[in-house]
């Protein structure tokens, strides 16, 4: 295994969708729904694994993670509390000064637009000081 629980020689890309094929259920549709949202505002991003098994994705840094639980797909974005967030998508996590988290549940809807400027703030906020 190499880091984070990836198998060696596996791209993370490949990881992911295995994950999500094989949850086989809302989970798994609505981690690809989010990937793709994620994908289509940023289309540099960086696809990881980390933490035995979770999808990453970063830009200049972490833009959230995708976890997924029993009865909740959990976007936590790494810097969340920074983040500016108009439409409230922001659901989880609030008690911290770092991160902040969405949670989508079972037949649970989110808002694509806001989710991608989001996404695309996340990315700018990683990126500010890095550019020359």
């Amino acid at each position: 295994m190499a880091e984070g629980g990836l198998p060696a020689g596996v791209p993370p890309a490949d990881f992911i969708d295995e994950k999500i094929r094989s949850l086989g259920d809302w989970r798994g549709a609505t981690l690809a729904r989010m990937r793709a949202l994620i994908r289509d505002a940023d289309p540099d991003v960086v696809e990881e694994v980390k933490w035995r098994g979770v999808p990453v994705w970063s830009h200049g840094g972490i833009i959230c993670t995708g976890e997924t639980y029993k009865t909740a797909v959990k976007l936590t974005f790494a810097k969340g509390a920074a983040l500016p967030d108009p439409a409230g998508l922001f659901n989880a996590s609030l008690e911290g000064n770092v991160r902040r988290a969405i949670d989508i549940f079972e037949g649970g809807s989110i808002d694509e637009t806001a989710f991608r400027a989001l996404v695309q703030a996340a990315v700018t906020l990683n990126t500010a000081g890095k550019r020359k």
